[in-house]
């Protein structure tokens, strides 16, 4: 496992979301397009793909580890240990990315 990854999973350590709630965080969308055109940070929108890191005790779709996709306007975002973080609701996930 990488550094990273290892850094990403102690954001969660002990934080436990409540009810059908699910803590993710952002991973990283690609810094230029596909015609090969960097993007800076300012107009960089927020991805809407993310890592489970933690889920509530009602949640039954998703678990720890799954990359998943969700709505962009959805959840309560937060910053941990200088890591933009978003809490949201089961039914706020679009989808799960399979491996």
């Amino acid at each position: 496992m990488s550094t990273a990854a290892k850094e990403k999973k102690s954001v969660a350590k002990g934080f436990q979301p409540l009810g059908d709630r699910v803590f993710v965080t952002y991973t990283e969308e690609l810094e230029r397009t596909a015609g090969g055109i960097y993007v800076p940070d300012s107009a960089k929108e927020k991805p809407q793909r993310g890592i489970v890191q933690a889920v509530g005790k009602k949640v039954e779709n998703v678990k720890v580890g799954d990359q998943v996709l969700f709505d962009k306007y959805s959840g309560s975002k937060l910053r941990i240990e200088d890591e933009e973080c978003l809490i949201l609701k089961e039914e706020d996930i679009l989808g799960i990315f399979s491996n």
